[in-house]
């Protein structure tokens, strides 16, 4: 775990790992990383839009909940891109199996089951 973390920081390293895989691969993974950076920045955005822009809900407090809940998202998921952007580039570097992850369903169902809670939110409020 920890020689992971220092591929954050010292791609360098990396260099002497392995063989060279062929760039296209390379900046495929590179892509990628930049697809889930989109991602958490939109959900960083949009917890800040709900912190500044929704009105109150009928639950106390839900809109800061709301807010707190997609910039924690946020943050884990940049975190999470940097981390199997150096763990993929390494599998190929070593010629082993890429990194497989569970994120991406988890993601999905946390913003699912988010999505269903603010549709309920929205309908208590309406009725």
């Amino acid at each position: 775990m920890l020689g992971d973390l220092t591929l954050w920081f010292d791609p360098e390293k990396s260099t002497r790992v392995g063989t060279t895989p062929d760039y296209r691969f390379s900046l495929a993974n590179e892509r990628t990383f930049l697809a889930w950076i989109r991602t958490a920045l939109a959900l960083l955005a949009g917890g800040l839009a709900c912190a500044q822009f929704l009105p109150p809900l009928p639950i106390e407090h839900l809109r800061e909940i709301i807010a707190i809940l997609l910039l924690t998202l946020g943050g884990l998921l940049a975190l999470r891109a940097v981390d199997h952007w150096a763990r993929t580039e390494r599998a190929m570097r070593l010629g082993t199996d890429l990194p497989r992850s569970r994120f991406p369903a988890v993601l999905a169902i946390v913003v699912a089951v988010g999505a269903v809670a603010l549709v309920a939110a929205v309908l208590v409020q309406v009725f």
